[in-house]
């Protein structure tokens, strides 16, 4: 790690794919995230990278599909509707087993909605956007070092399950400025070893055409796209084990759980703070992983948790996966703003304390 430097989040983030090793970028401008292609555009040649801005978000996309199948390592970005956009070519990444890395600096909806924060792409980025059976692992970071860190770790992630993956972070946090300690930079596979790390890579073949290697979404026969379904299922079961993070604090004795992610999850804990100043007990289930969603966190709650309260900046999105989770063995509230609004730590304090003395 480097010794701390205060950055903006978007450049942070550029600056985390590109020593993760991401060589390749495509993008279009959308607020609140333009200061990474900004950024990409011009650092990213500096290390031998490639950036081209493409001509809408469905351009992007497919180039990223494009560049991936060859054996490079891919890092786009962008915000709400034009995440909203690539939803195709992700299915079609995941259909190909192609790895990408995505982030999606989110904003308030529906539709072209605001410039604002907000969390509403949730049941988009979990559930999938595009066509037929498939998943995409989903990271939320709650600061710029955690976002950071998780877009370096990401670059190998993809590689490593040959899918994308995606960061779910907002526009307060690509907004903002703290301090972030960057990794090393990991060192570049070189164009000549990349048959030898991505044996599946498309990289031309010689005389013998036995070292053709295809790259294909499409699948004619029913019974060899079936197979190739199930093949994905038992790679996605693999990843729910070995992929779900969380966070959790004072949950075994608290009155008062909640349910948060990314920067709303720091608000949350303000105001449990505020709460324990008036004598409530409130404790914080923080899912990193979106999908897979750390459901097991719940089984840890006791006959001491009066409500579990999901605080998010959506209509209840993130609620869905609270309510698989607590099953009934809770009250479940939802504390939520939406248009870009944020609530305040003592506005989430006192509507949680309002909730509970209404039991």
């Amino acid at each position: 790690m480097s010794e701390k430097v205060l950055m903006k989040g978007n450049e942070a983030f550029a600056e985390a794919a590109i020593r993760g090793g991401a060589r390749y970028y495509f993008g279009y401008p959308i607020t609140p995230q333009n200061e990474i292609p900004e950024f990409m555009s011009r650092e990213l040649p500096k290390h031998g990278g490639k950036f081209l801005q493409a001509e809408s978000e469905l351009g992007a996309v497919n180039m990223a599909y494009g560049a991936g199948a060859s054996g490079g390592r891919v890092f786009i970005t962008s915000s709400s509707p034009g995440i909203a956009l690539m939803q195709e070519g992700l299915s079609f990444l995941c259909s190909a087993e192609v790895p990408l890395v995505v982030l999606n600096v989110s904003r308030g909806g529906p539709g072209i909605g605001g410039i604002q924060p907000g969390q509403a792409d949730y049941l988009q980025a979990t559930r999938g956007g595009g066509n037929g059976d498939y998943k995409v692992p989903v990271f939320a970071p709650s600061g710029i070092q955690e976002a950071a860190d998780l877009i370096y770790e990401a670059v190998e992630l993809a590689d490593h399950w040959q899918n994308p993956i995606m960061i779910f972070t907002d526009g307060i946090l690509g907004q903002m400025m703290e301090p972030v300690a960057l990794p090393e930079p990991r060192p570049d596979i070189k164009n000549d070893e990349i048959k030898k790390h991505k044996p599946w890579a498309l990289t031309g073949y010689g005389a013998d055409a036995s070292d053709r290697v295809i790259v294909k979404s499409l699948r004619m026969q029913p019974d060899d796209l079936e197979r190739h379904v199930e093949k994905l299922f038992a790679k996605y079961a693999k990843a729910e084990k070995e992929l779900v993070r969380s966070e959790t604090l004072g949950i075994e004795d608290a009155e008062i759980v909640f349910v948060a992610f990314g920067t709303v999850a720091r608000i949350t804990k303000e105001a449990i703070e505020i709460l324990a100043e008036r004598g409530v007990k409130a404790g914080l289930i923080r899912p990193i992983s979106l999908w897979p969603f750390p459901y097991d966190e719940f089984d840890k709650l006791t006959n001491k948790t009066k409500v579990v309260i999901s605080t998010e900046l959506s209509m209840g999105q993130l609620v869905q996966d609270v309510q698989i989770g607590v099953g009934k063995r809770f009250p479940i509230k939802i504390i939520s703003r939406t248009g870009g609004i944020i609530p305040t730590s003592l506005e989430i304090a006192d509507r949680a304390g309002r909730i509970l003395s209404e039991l």
